[in-house]
């Protein structure tokens, strides 16, 4: 039950004032999405919109034209001469949505750096060796089983630079390559969908403790093979695919391997998916291991001898301090601010409830099947970044963790967005890389994403009763 602190104010002053926030969270919304046609970063409007919708909520808060929600679901307005609790109340909730999402980026920037440590070692080349095959066939089921395996261990962004820039090194006609760094979206958003630490989105409900690390392996990873496996299969014997490849597998297999690569590659992986099991042990919030894991990582990269006549000069260009500067800082100012301006949502209250709450209980009665509203959610992450979409459905929903709607909610928001070029951080950075154009992955692969996006939630829906 809801306990009402103080009187709600004047109801007109409340829905204008109401209406201003949500305008301005669309605006800032339209202005993320629009990002390529603008040519702006997409972290500018974020980190505007999470600032212009707290103040506006503070300044209506303050005019005493609205009423706040807190974490207790206690309401708090400055109305009834009450002002002192209300404003404490009121920093409260601003300071609880800062320090959750102060959990994720601080958890964010440890995983970064590690991967960045690993790259600066040149780990990741060791990857290169392990492909040794021409078959055009052979080598996309390769590709694709590392890009799912790695990005639920670096998370799906990271999995696919790494494995477009292996494929430059194995697939020299552009042409041919566009296929398999497609392929390698599809794959990577499938392993990061099941695991904590392999999507922005599932590290959110991971963290907000929507989800446990054994819930969503046993409820997603089959269903995120199915997404994963399906659309390859299909892949397998299209035209692209047929044939051999023109490369050398010797080229330069040993040439850019340091001394360190091997350990920093075992070691940094070894310390990232420790951070669950950190969590399970000490029952700390994820953000602590990460940072023990980052601080082991570092300190071993100090002392590690990368070359044979390695000296204090060089030391410098395999430092942890280089890898923290190699880190996308702007990702991390974009998730804060989308955060926040959905934190600002959430807080806002519309007929006694949270705004996301309110419009959950709107979407339940205009369509009552919980399961086509999540599918509709993935589809929607193809269209519309899925962080905020995610963060918005922390806020509107309460089940317990480990409720069937987190998990498919997780498995929606991840692979829902491999649908379109644009729709996942793994997409955009592929897109990036190798200039994959929008309408071309569109028509060439967003079916192949579909087919594997259906398959994998009909997998869960069908499977989902026997594992509870």
């Amino acid at each position: 039950m809801i306990e009402y602190i103080l009187f709600l104010p004047d109801l007109q002053q409340e829905i204008t004032m109401t209406a201003m926030i949500i305008l301005a969270f669309i605006l800032g919304y339209f202005a993320i999405v629009l990002e390529h046609p603008l040519k702006l970063d997409k972290t500018v409007p974020a980190i505007i919109m999470g600032a212009v919708c707290w103040a506006l909520l503070a300044i209506g808060f303050n005019m005493g034209h609205l009423t706040i929600v807190d974490s207790h679901e206690h309401l708090f307005a400055m109305t009834g001469g009450h002002s002192d609790a209300a404003a404490d109340g009121f920093s409260n909730a601003l300071l609880h949505h800062l320090g959750k999402t102060a959990e994720i980026l601080i958890f964010l920037i440890g995983a970064m750096t590690i991967v960045e440590i690993i790259d600066l070692h040149r780990g990741f080349d060791i990857l290169k060796s392990w492909v040794k095959t021409k078959k055009k066939s052979k080598l996309l089921w390769i590709i694709c089983i590392l890009a799912f395996i790695l990005s639920a261990i670096i998370d799906n962004l990271t999995a696919t630079i790494v494995l477009v820039t292996l494929l430059r090194k194995l697939v020299r006609d552009r042409g041919e390559r566009l296929w398999f760094a497609s392929m390698v979206v599809i794959a990577a958003n499938a392993g990061g969908a099941w695991s904590p630490i392999g999507d922005v989105t599932t590290t959110m409900l991971w963290i907000g403790k929507k989800v446990s690390t054994l819930g969503l392996i046993k409820f997603l990873i089959i269903p995120s093979i199915f997404c994963m496996v399906v659309p390859t299969f299909i892949a397998s014997f299209l035209k692209p695919f047929k044939g051999e490849i023109d490369y050398d597998t010797n080229m330069d297999g040993n040439a850019t391997k340091l001394l360190s690569s091997k350990r920093m590659l075992y070691l940094g992986l070894g310390g990232i998916i420790f951070v669950p099991i950190f969590k399970t042990l000490t029952h700390l919030p994820p953000y602590l291991g990460m940072m023990l894991s980052m601080g082991v990582v570092w300190l071993v990269s100090e002392y590690i001898h990368p070359e044979e006549d390695f000296d204090e000069e060089r030391k410098q260009e395999y430092s942890a301090h280089k890898a923290l500067s190699r880190i996308e800082f702007s990702s991390i100012l974009f998730f804060l601010g989308i955060l926040m301006a959905v934190a600002a949502l959430e807080t806002l209250v519309i007929d006694g409830v949270g705004t996301l709450r309110y419009l959950a209980e709107g979407l339940e009665t205009a369509i009552p099947n919980q399961d086509v509203v999540i599918m509709l959610l993935g589809v929607g992450s193809a269209i519309i970044d899925n962080v905020p979409l995610v963060a918005a459905s922390m806020g509107m929903y309460s089940e317990v963790m480990d409720a069937k709607l987190w998990h498919f909610i997780a498995y929606a928001a991840g692979t829902g967005g491999s649908m379109l070029i644009i729709g996942s951080a793994a997409g955009v950075a592929a897109m990036g890389m190798e200039r994959i154009d929008f309408i071309w992955y569109l028509k060439k692969i967003g079916w192949l994403a579909a087919i594997g996006f259906i398959a994998g939630a009909i997998v869960f829906l069908l499977m989902h009763p026997f594992l509870v």
